[in-house]
């Protein structure tokens, strides 16, 4: 290897503005050839009732396994093949209810083509992601997709750039279709994830995380200004509910409110003579325990909260919840 030459910084971010330009300008291209042979490719997806078998070597089986990953990730089951495996007994791993997406971009990838034929006769249906229709690749494929470039981003137009960009954004749009066919919904997805951040917000609920039973601050609306404070002191929620006989909320009060209180009247007021009912909130906020817990948290920062009662539909107490519950939920 010969000596490397000293770095030119222009040089490198020359390279890399017109490395974007070339890729953009290819996705661009392969936007405008799209025509009804991708609409069969999904429909070849739609109609099998087997998985999606990604299949290719190199570059591209790098490419492959990342479409599957996004397949299986939006409604449509995969899994990747690699071609040589294949070759001792990873064949069996396909069925012909499946639909195998062979990714090539010269479309002569021996380990591949070698399993094509084999493919055929089980009657498996093939869709071809290459660079080259008229290649092997090509010519056994049911659907072949066009993911042809003009050139490599390599200045030696060697190394797959152009091409392995052309061919991932081919398998996203691939993707996107397949879920909008399928009717694959923001909870579709999070079922799918639910480990990351976006499945804890559409699957976790209020039930799941809120205070209930004891835990629950409730005085009521009749009990002393000391009885209250202590209620909210015990819970350490910061708050308690005001509730009737019957369980109902009518209020709120908070520590928040307390010193708001004290500040008003002053030090030498006697507050001993006030009841929850006279230095509650009413009608606060509230959440139903079957809500995201999301829309709790969202609701709290909207009116500028830090708690939340939890009531049924006829309005009775049935939890409590702060944003300390929240974060650790990791909602928020």
């Amino acid at each position: 290897m010969s000596t490397p030459p000293t770095f030119d910084t222009t040089r490198a971010l020359a390279l890399a503005v017109e490395t974007l330009h070339i890729e953009a300008e290819a996705l661009s291209q392969m936007a405008s050839r799209l025509d009804d042979r991708f609409a069969r490719a999904v429909a070849l997806v739609l109609a099998s009732t087997g998985r999606v078998v990604v299949m290719g070597m190199g570059k591209s089986g790098h490419v492959g396994r990342k479409i599957a990953a996004t397949l299986a990730s939006t409604g449509s089951p995969a899994m990747f093949v690699h071609p040589a495996e294949a070759s001792h007994g990873d064949l069996g791993m396909i069925t012909p209810a499946d639909v195998v997406l062979g990714i090539s971009n010269s479309g002569e990838s021996e380990e591949l083509t070698t399993l094509l034929p084999l493919i055929k006769r089980m009657g498996v249906s093939l869709i071809a992601l290459t660079g080259r229709a008229d290649s092997t690749l090509g010519r056994h494929a049911d659907v072949v997709l066009d993911a042809s470039v003009a050139k490599e981003a390599c200045p030696h137009n060697l190394a797959p750039t152009a091409s392995t960009t052309a061919q991932l954004a081919m398998g996203d749009a691939l993707a996107v279709a397949l879920l909008d066919a399928r009717g694959f919904r923001a909870d579709d997805f999070a079922r799918s994830h639910p480990g990351g951040a976006l499945g804890r917000k559409l699957l976790t609920h209020v039930a799941d995380v809120m205070r209930s039973g004891g835990a629950v601050p409730r005085v009521p609306q009749d009990a002393d200004l000391m009885s209250l404070m202590r209620e909210i002191s015990a819970k350490g929620l910061g708050m308690s509910a005001v509730v009737d006989a019957d369980d109902q909320v009518l209020g709120i009060f908070t520590d928040g409110d307390l010193r708001r209180l004290i500040e008003k009247t002053g030090s030498s007021a006697d507050l001993r003579t006030l009841r929850a009912r006279d230095v509650m909130h009413a009608n606060p906020r509230t959440v139903r325990a079957e809500a995201l817990a999301v829309e709790a948290a969202d609701l709290m920062e909207a009116n500028r909260i830090t708690s939340v009662l939890v009531v049924d539909e006829t309005g009775r107490l049935s939890g409590a919840l702060n944003s300390n519950d929240l974060m650790r939920a990791k909602v928020i």
